[in-house]
């Protein structure tokens, strides 16, 4: 099979521009979901992950639930898409209730050989705007592949108790397939890795339901949030280092310097965040 840069090199998509109108609901759904309060007028940092959303027809959705066709989806065969990380400068939050743009751009290309083959990391850079002035600015980064991973083991073992940490803020969280469910419908996730059991071990070889990588960051930027009330984030740069899996228990630890982590016993590193505060 030809190289993915042969796929990629006339890849160049356009920019995308899309309107929200931003209503309360969907926040409102996601407080739900985290087990938090509600916003009131302003959309916390990350929150506008459950706005902005795309649903094509079902009959476009391949046979893992993900679109078949995407403007910032790469023309890969056998596509496999991998969440990695990303980052978010806040200037203003977006106020709920206000239309809100997006500009969608293609901000970086690059194939690289790993250890179990080719893969093309894809940065996706986002722009937000209400009444005509810059809110925020997003990256994305993906990692894409042709086939399946030959490194992951449905059999691999699974931690059982939390970690020991000292950090000076911590959050116990075990994902379960109704949380997963309800945030794959809430973000238009159609992944079948997050609510189809069979299909994550059998056709994917995962151990279990996968745990979305944006509630991972979510639950580092809540946990700040949270325990530092007095102090308004002004970024989040995260990474997604490991697959977290339904049933797993895990530790959100953080500090009041921002140091955010999601770990897992004995002590492993599952995704790490840097919260910057204004």
């Amino acid at each position: 099979m030809p190289g993915l840069e042969t796929y990629l090199q006339e890849w160049r998509p356009e920019p995308l521009v899309e309107t929200d109108a931003l209503p309360a609901e969907p926040s409102r759904a996601l407080a739900a979901v985290l087990e938090t309060t509600a916003p009131g007028d302003e959309l916390p940092p990350l929150w506008h992950w459950v706005h902005f959303q795309h649903w094509p027809r079902h009959g476009e959705l391949g046979a893992d639930g993900h679109p078949t066709h995407g403007h910032f989806l790469p023309p890969i065969p056998d596509r496999r898409r991998m969440f990695a990380g990303g980052r978010l400068t806040v200037t203003a939050p977006l106020r709920l209730g206000v239309p809100a743009e997006r500009t969608s751009s293609l901000a970086n290309v690059v194939v690289k050989q790993g250890r179990s083959g080719e893969m093309a990391f894809v940065t996706a850079r986002a722009e937000y705007r209400q009444d005509g002035e810059l809110r925020f600015v997003e990256e994305q980064d993906y990692v894409y592949r042709s086939g399946e991973s030959s490194t992951k083991n449905p059999d691999a073992a699974r931690p059982t108790d939390l970690p020991v940490s000292d950090a000076p803020w911590q959050q116990p969280f075990t994902g379960d397939p109704v949380r997963l469910f309800r945030f794959s419908a809430l973000t238009a996730n159609a992944h079948r890795i997050h609510y189809d059991a069979p299909y994550a071990r059998e056709v994917e070889s995962y151990p279990g339901l996968v745990v979305h990588g944006p509630l991972l960051v979510l639950l580092m930027t809540e946990l700040a949030r949270s325990r530092a009330p007095e102090r308004e984030l002004a970024g989040v740069d995260y990474r997604l280092r490991r697959p977290v899996f339904a049933g797993d228990p895990v530790l959100v630890t953080g500090s009041p310097d921002g140091d955010m982590a999601v770990r897992t016993a004995p002590d492993h590193l599952m995704a790490t965040a840097q919260v910057t505060f204004r």
